[in-house]
């Protein structure tokens, strides 16, 4: 853990991002598991949850062009500024369904939610390395990644508490909070040249605006780079049983074990252990192994991942089910930090915004049509065979990637240099 402790020691960009992070995150499962818990409350229904993840997933999916353009134009601060504020006030409104009992009012909210949400989670992928330097970059995404994967352990397992115990409004304000908070951390960013845009060129030197013909530019941009192009379609791979887990999560542990919110809550905390400890193994791992043993690495641990996933599935001991889950989420998250920090160092600055969100809604696409035929599954097949063949279906992008890879299809493309002078560092306890 010292290179993560000398990293935000060091770097104070990095650590107002960080520590907006850690709370807005958290405040993101406590309205996960409120929202699923109070609709399977309402409804006692699995294509309740399916239709609330679409309704997350759809706005996500048309969202994310249009951001990624913003964000190869604009100050990608700014707009990550805007974005958490929106979602600010939006998270306030989760109280008014559970006054009204309407259950169109999480779907419609939580469409609202997702809509400005790839502003800011490509935007923060765009700006990693503008304020990490490149000996700090791998560095950076394992530590943004794990504790991604620390607030999922924490957040969803005191959601899940708070929720059965103090009830769902309490959780909704502690989500609309953190947001707050996050908007003032990324208000603190600070740049020598003054701005987070992703070149030197301003709006105003580009005088039309083009935003389809300026998205197709980042697609072609990324069709040119196989290695690029193939972490972007092994996640939609991962994505095609990743959706319907998405939707399994509740469903095992309202239907299945019977566990109500707190199993909810502890289901997905052990899933956040699990990715922890493989963000911490794949830190370690990505500053040791050269670039062809990196893709033979994630060929392994596609595998592990979904074969752990179809145990948990037909386990019938909770322990047991949360070890394999457990399992499962540290082989993907061991894949996930060595892939994202290949494309942070491969991706050229000014495309950033456009290959992040475009990743982004490849994956939230294939998720869609995922928990789509799960929560559809749910009706006629069993959940435990549903989550057998989510597993199996995670599992087969590493078929994909092993060809790829042994016919020689994946070489390394050159680095990227960043073209907007940042301030990285600077006092460590300002």
């Amino acid at each position: 853990m010292s290179d993560f402790t000398w990293l935000l020691a060091r770097n104070r960009n990095y650590r107002y991002t960080w520590m907006g992070q850690i709370v807005s995150e958290i405040g993101d499962h406590f309205n996960n598991v409120a929202v699923l818990s109070l609709a399977v409350e309402m409804t006692h229904s699995g294509a309740v949850i399916a239709a609330l993840m679409l309704s997350r997933a759809i706005p996500s999916v048309l969202a994310g062009p249009l951001a990624g353009v913003a964000l190869d134009r604009f100050d990608r601060r700014k707009i990550m500024i805007a974005s958490d504020l929106s979602r600010g006030f939006i998270a306030l409104g989760f109280i008014l369904a559970i006054s009204h009992k309407q259950i169109w009012l999480l779907y419609v909210l939580s469409a609202l939610l997702m809509l400005a949400s790839p502003f800011f989670t490509s935007g923060r992928s765009s700006i990693l390395p503008s304020i990490a330097s490149e000996e700090e970059l791998h560095t950076a995404n394992s530590l943004t990644q794990t504790t991604g994967w620390m607030t999922l352990a924490v957040g969803a397992f005191f959601g899940g508490t708070t929720a059965a115990r103090f009830g769902y409004e309490l959780a909704f304000v502690f989500n609309s909070l953190s947001f707050f908070f996050s908007a003032y951390c990324i208000a603190n960013l600070r740049s020598v040249s003054g701005h987070f845009r992703g070149t030197d060129t301003s709006l105003n030197e580009t005088k039309v605006a083009r935003p389809w013909k300026e998205y197709r530019e980042g697609l072609a941009y990324m069709a040119s780079s196989p290695l690029i192009l193939g972490i972007g379609l092994i996640s939609v791979g991962w994505a095609s049983g990743g959706g319907a887990a998405q939707v399994l999560f509740t469903l095992f542990s309202e239907l299945v074990f019977k566990r109500g919110a707190q199993g909810l809550g502890e289901l997905w905390s052990v899933a956040g252990v699990g990715l922890l400890i493989g963000g911490v193994v794949g830190n370690w791992l990505g500053k040791r192994i050269g670039f062809e043993a990196y893709k033979r690495t994630v060929f392994f641990c596609y595998l592990l991942h979904g074969g752990a996933y179809v145990v948990f599935s037909q386990m019938s001991h909770w322990a047991w089910a949360l070890c394999f889950m457990g399992l499962s989420r540290a082989a993907v998250a061991v894949s996930s930090v060595l892939n994202w920090s290949n494309l942070l160092r491969h991706v050229e600055n000014r495309f950033r915004g456009r290959v992040f969100s475009t990743i982004e809604t490849m994956n939230w696409s294939t998720m869609m049509l995922s928990m789509l035929a799960a929560g559809t599954a749910s009706q006629h097949f069993s959940i435990r065979a549903i989550g057998a063949a989510s597993g199996i279906l995670s599992s087969s992008t590493a078929i994909f990637w092993g060809w790829a890879n042994w016919s020689g299809k994946l070489p390394e493309p050159a680095l990227a240099e960043d073209e907007t002078a940042v301030e990285i560092h600077g006092d460590p306890t300002g």
